[in-house]
């Protein structure tokens, strides 16, 4: 929001449901009004709103949902999901539900409002523990940035304004996991207990690039390995095969095959990463749309090379191989491996993200290559 625009902040608010297209591009450009004067914020693509609030998105085969705008004179102020997920709730009981995509300007009664029907929306479908925010699972964006608002998010990550958390408070929501970003330069030096666990295991281990002309069967695999080694993990949800085959195709034209490190032991998938270009060096000079340019500004960024950050969103090693020398030589592996790759595409800065605050395993690792922890981002929960 425009902080020179005063109609927005006095006067009562009204908060409407999402019911029709129009309504959702309404929703989807409240952002817009609410980082104006941010300049940390990078706008997503409108075309890709529009089709992850669709019901071509796969997580609706398995959740519902509801949207609201709040508006003070008109003017959009806020605006919040409401969701069910039936496959979290398989895990960790019918009376859990979600709230997501939350934005609002720093108003306590704009962001009540809002709760307001989010909640009474979950209640009614006797949902007694709300957590969030999910946009619209634990495995697309989460949480409210709460440390490191002074640098831009990286692709497929949030960003959020300072006041966010204490509105959430205010509502009675209380902290319930953190997650952390780590910042870390691609040139490295190994350390040597990587280098050494590396050497030692090498003729067990066999390190390849994605099968691009069997992409559908390398994907099953990437997901096979990651709903194994995350299914302990707080939160965990697994993705469908639907998910994880949306995730692949969306990336399918902008990841080259060396993105994509499996890890094999005696022939069997048993790790992999996946390191993304950060495509918001791209995105946040096309506020929001890919035409007349946008696409091929994107496409050829790539290609030559120009994109100097990235993330690496995924990562897993199968739980067989957890708290063994074995186990911490195939995630050195994959963590090194793209480290070369990225050189060599002209990277020079990678995002870890996200980690759990108490995976002290990974943060270990991270700590031992020199990395930063430089954001924080909370989930929040409440019982109703």
């Amino acid at each position: 929001m425009n902080k020179h625009d005063k109609s927005a902040v006095s006067g009562a608010v009204t908060v409407r449901p999402v019911m029709s297209y129009l309504d959702m591009g309404q929703f989807i450009d409240v952002p817009w009004h609410i980082y104006a004067d941010d300049s940390m914020w990078v706008p997503p693509l409108r075309l890709e709103r529009r089709f992850h609030f669709s019901r071509y998105n796969p997580f609706f085969k398995h959740g519902e949902w509801q949207a609201w705008i709040a508006y003070r004179n008109n003017l959009p102020v806020g605006r919040i999901s409401a969701q069910i997920d039936t496959l979290h709730q398989e895990r960790y009981g019918t009376d859990k539900g979600h709230f997501g995509l939350f934005e609002c300007i720093d108003d306590s009664a704009a962001c009540a409002a809002l709760m307001l029907h989010a909640e009474a929306w979950l209640a009614s479908r006797q949902i007694r523990y709300v957590s969030g925010p999910f946009n619209l699972s634990i495995n697309q964006e989460c949480g409210v940035l709460v440390d490191g608002f002074d640098t831009p998010p990286v692709v497929m990550m949030p960003h959020s304004p300072r006041w966010y958390g204490r509105l959430l408070e205010e509502q009675g929501f209380l902290p319930a996991k953190d997650l952390l970003a780590y910042w870390v330069n691609v040139d490295f030096t190994p350390p040597p207990v990587m280098q050494t666990l590396i050497k030692r295991f090498s003729s067990q281990i066999t390190l390849r690039t994605l099968r691009r002309n069997r992409f559908d069967e390398e994907m099953e695999i990437l997901r096979d390995i990651f709903n194994d080694a995350w299914s302990d993990n707080w939160g965990f949800v697994p993705f469908t095969r639907e998910e994880f085959a949306e995730l692949g195709s969306s990336l399918r034209l902008l990841l080259p095959d060396d993105y994509i490190q499996i890890a094999e032991v005696n022939g069997e998938p048993a790790a992999f990463m996946v390191a993304l270009p950060n495509l918001n060096e791209v995105l946040v000079e096309l506020n929001g749309s890919l035409f007349p340019f946008g696409w091929l500004k994107m496409i050829n960024r790539i290609r030559k090379h120009q994109i100097r950050t990235g993330r690496i969103p995924l990562m897993g090693v199968r739980k067989q191989f957890r708290n063994t020398p074995l186990g911490l030589a195939l995630a050195c592996l994959v963590i090194d491996a793209p480290r070369k790759v990225a050189i060599a595409r002209g990277m020079k800065e990678v995002e870890m993200s996200w980690i759990l605050e108490d995976n002290t395993a990974m943060r270990g690792i991270l700590d031992g290559i020199g990395s930063q922890q430089y954001k924080r981002y909370r989930i929040y929960g409440k019982t109703l």
